[in-house]
């Protein structure tokens, strides 16, 4: 079901100047009386390509689910492509994520069975859009991950870095506000993890707003913006001065 379907229009003027997220005074609470998350203030700007990067534990797991409003926080607020989600019932806040967000993920989630075209289309599901406009903006988005060869291949004919180029190509199909990779290279060697990380880096030129979660600082150091959290607060939050 489309967003407009549910009475919910996300278009209008343009939110060109607007942050894509924007996190105020966030704190995240679970039974117990465990804070995962303390007062994080936080704001992603357009075409911006940064690292959300901390040890297990630190909360950053939490403060994905936050910024992709997969979970809501317990005080502070949350504004994703210029609507604050507090405003929001569950289904229209489903709606919003399905429009403005794209997710990868370390283990793809790829739908075994299908080929790689079809599952990108998966992407577009809740689109509106027919079954053959879905699949030609499928392969559109495999040929600009450098997929074009793999369309017809099942997620078991594909290498691991294959598999994530595909989990891209699903996320950046309906080009979302902002794509959320969570540990994208976790699961590669370090060849594939490399070519992963430098087609972020493409995508990104092309305009793509990117936050990379990860643990691994060495990954977080290949970014522009490396924002650094540990026991539910930002402890730093760092611009790479261009080269």
């Amino acid at each position: 079901m489309t967003a407009t379907a549910i009475g919910l229009d996300f278009g209008g003027p343009d939110r060109t100047a607007e942050p894509v997220v924007e996190l105020s005074g966030v704190t995240k609470e679970y039974p117990g009386g465990v804070a995962a998350l303390r007062g994080v203030d936080l704001t992603v700007a357009r075409a911006e390509l940064l690292a959300i990067v901390g040890p297990s534990g630190s909360g950053k797991s939490t403060l994905l689910h936050i910024v992709g409003t997969l979970d809501r926080p317990t005080a502070g607020a949350v504004t994703l492509a210029g609507h604050d989600i507090a405003t929001l019932s569950d289904r229209k806040l489903s709606a919003l994520r399905a429009q403005h967000i794209g997710f990868v993920f370390q283990s793809f989630h790829l739908v075994p069975g299908i080929s790689a075209r079809d599952n990108v289309a998966e992407g577009l599901l809740y689109s509106g859009l027919p079954r053959a406009e879905r699949r030609r903006r499928a392969a559109r988005a495999l040929d600009r991950v450098g997929l074009a060869d793999r369309m017809g291949h099942r997620p078991h004919e594909l290498s691991g870095g294959q598999k994530q180029r595909v989990a891209i190509a699903r996320a950046v199909v309906g080009e979302p506000d902002l794509l959320l990779a969570d540990e994208p290279t976790g699961a590669l060697d370090s060849a594939s993890g490399a070519a992963v990380m430098a087609l972020l880096h493409d995508l990104n030129k092309e305009g793509a707003t990117i936050a990379v979660i990860t643990h691994d600082s060495e990954i977080a150091a290949q970014l522009p913006r490396q924002v650094r959290i540990r026991d539910g607060r930002i402890v730093d939050d760092v611009r790479s001065v261009p080269r």
